[in-house]
């Protein structure tokens, strides 16, 4: 109805509790809310706060269009037991909230671990790190590295990041890495 538009759609109690739990104001919780609500089909908006949104809906979000890891992103933040990477709205929220100004460099570091673990093992290995630099160069023929260039590439990350020198890199040695560079936090963030 016209009473009071959108915003009433979230139940106070839980507004004031997603601000509590995540990084994110009011406000940003509300766009939020309205953006994804726009991805339900009409009928099922009133309850938005209650429905899922299949991952091929999210993948339409111009923000994670054009992120070479929008399906990893997905999939980390995706609360689904199908395993379809569909999205609530909370967990919509959990992403926006990881990737928004306000969140911590290590809550940042830890999702970002997560996202580049292609196998879900708990540590980077060399497979994921050929998918990881995969994602960043673009699949396309010319801008595609050789495997020799691949393989200096990889010795050179494992070089910097491997303390330990186990041919992985775990969650502390990813974050001990992105603690030295100063402009990961700025460049890991959606913003609607």
């Amino acid at each position: 109805g016209a009473m009071g538009g959108s915003a009433s759609l979230i139940p106070r109690d839980l507004l004031s509790e997603y601000q509590e739990l995540t990084f994110l104001s009011k406000q940003e919780i509300l766009l939020a809310y309205k953006r994804f609500s726009e991805l339900l089909p009409k009928e099922e908006r009133e309850s938005a706060c209650f429905a899922r949104v299949p991952k091929s809906n999210i993948l339409t979000l111009p923000e994670l269009r054009a992120n070479p890891f929008q399906h990893r992103i997905c999939h980390v933040f995706s609360t689904s037991e199908h395993g379809d990477d569909s999205m609530s709205f909370e967990d919509f929220l959990d992403m926006l909230s990881v990737f928004s100004d306000s969140a911590t460099s290590d809550i940042k570091s830890y999702y970002a671990f997560r996202i580049f673990d292609f196998d879900d093992d708990g540590t980077l290995d060399r497979k994921d790190l050929e998918q990881l630099v995969n994602c960043l160069t673009g699949q396309g023929e010319e801008s595609r590295l050789s495997s020799a260039e691949m393989e200096q590439l990889i010795h050179n990350i494992l070089e910097e990041s491997d303390i330990d020198k186990d041919g992985t890199i775990n969650l502390s040695e990813f974050q001990h890495v992105v603690s030295r560079s100063p402009d990961f936090a700025s460049s890991f963030k959606i913003v609607l």
